[in-house]
C-alpha cells in the first residue's frame, strides 16, 4: 500500500474537489483494491482514505475554485 502522500493538481480533482480512492494516481491495482470511496480534496486540502490509508493532498499553490 501507499505509505507516502499523493500530490494532486487542482486538474485532477472533479467538478466537486474530490477524487475517488482507488485512483490511477497512486498506483493502485483496482480490480485487487478495496470498494471505491470518494473524498473531498478541495474543502481542506487534503483527505485520507478510510480503507487503506492513503493521504490526498492538493500541491502547494493550487487552488480549488467553488463556482456556483
Amino acid at each position: 500500500m501507499t505509505t507516502q502522500a499523493i500530490e494532486l493538481k487542482a486538474s485532477d480533482l472533479n467538478a466537486q474537489g474530490g477524487v475517488f480512492c482507488p485512483n490511477k494516481l497512486a498506483d493502485m491495482k483496482l480490480w485487487n483494491s478495496h470498494p471505491k470511496v470518494y473524498l473531498d480534496v478541495g474543502h481542506s486540502g487534503e483527505a485520507k482514505c478510510p480503507y487503506c490509508g492513503t493521504v490526498y493532498r492538493l500541491k502547494a499553490g493550487e487552488t480549488v475554485s467553488h463556482g456556483h
